[in-house]
């Protein structure tokens, strides 16, 4: 009797009080309906869900989300092949699949998701798994060293010091903000709206050439020897060059 009332108030409970954060989430899918469709208790629930298509290029000039589900209900190839095209955009956010239960034999560790989760999910499961996901990524964060290396280049987060074979840089903070923001990924490109976005905020009302300013002052302060760690890919925006890219690729001609 007790595991009847139990699972009678969970049914009767209001799918919203499940959520006690918000997290942005963003549903890649080739669906052409809402995400009622996908994951039908997913619209239950208070998270900010974008729906777009299942391709990378939906990742282009669109703000960090802190959780990613990718739609295998129907086509387990594609979803597949866009999760080897995900992992090489470089982006932190964990990535949980949706499937049907026949096609979970199919998914292995090789996809690389943080998790899977069936297309009948109730809101709770939903939920947990949404919570646990950001969970462990903040958690590797915060394990994480707040020393980053690339080659000669060490930038501290705790002591907001920038130093090139051993010389201090002098950076302002938005100067030091970008660097250490594209050093945490290395080879991802972010176009300048991106930058704009996550270095001065979403309240900023300057244009995007005020990250073109800021980039040709600090490659200025980089000095000849290493100013190419910051790369202009033409026409999309820039990416920091790992100690191991300078020396596999010859430097493009920078902006």
């Amino acid at each position: 009797m007790q595991r009847l009332r139990r699972a009678l108030q969970l049914a009767t409970k209001d799918p919203r009080e499940y959520s006690a954060v918000m997290a942005r989430v963003l549903l890649l899918t080739n669906s052409m309906g809402a995400s009622a469709e996908v994951l039908p208790a997913l619209g239950l629930l208070s998270h900010q869900v974008r729906v777009a298509p299942a391709e990378a290029s939906a990742l282009i000039d669109t703000p960090d989300y802190e959780v990613i589900f990718v739609d295998a209900r129907r086509d387990l190839p594609g979803a597949k092949s866009l999760m080897r095209i995900l992992a090489t955009t470089g982006i932190s956010s964990p990535i949980i699949l949706i499937a049907t239960e026949g096609g979970l034999s199919a998914i292995t560790a090789e996809w690389g998701a943080t998790d899977v989760i069936l297309d009948t999910a109730g809101p709770a499961e939903i939920d947990a798994r949404v919570r646990i996901a950001i969970g462990r990524k903040s958690a590797e964060f915060t394990d994480a060293e707040a020393e980053i290396r690339s080659g000669e280049v060490v930038i501290d987060e705790n002591a907001y010091t920038a130093k090139i074979k051993g010389r201090t840089l002098d950076l302002t903070f938005k100067e030091f903000e970008l660097l250490k923001f594209l050093a945490q990924h290395p080879g991802r490109v972010f176009t300048r709206a991106q930058l704009l976005h996550e270095i001065w905020g979403y309240d900023y009302f300057g244009g995007t050439r005020t990250v073109d300013v800021h980039i040709r002052r600090l490659r200025a302060k980089l000095g000849p020897e290493f100013e190419s760690i910051i790369d202009t890919v033409r026409n999309v925006g820039y990416k920091f060059n790992s100690a191991q890219q300078m020396s596999d690729e010859p430097a493009n001609s920078l902006q």
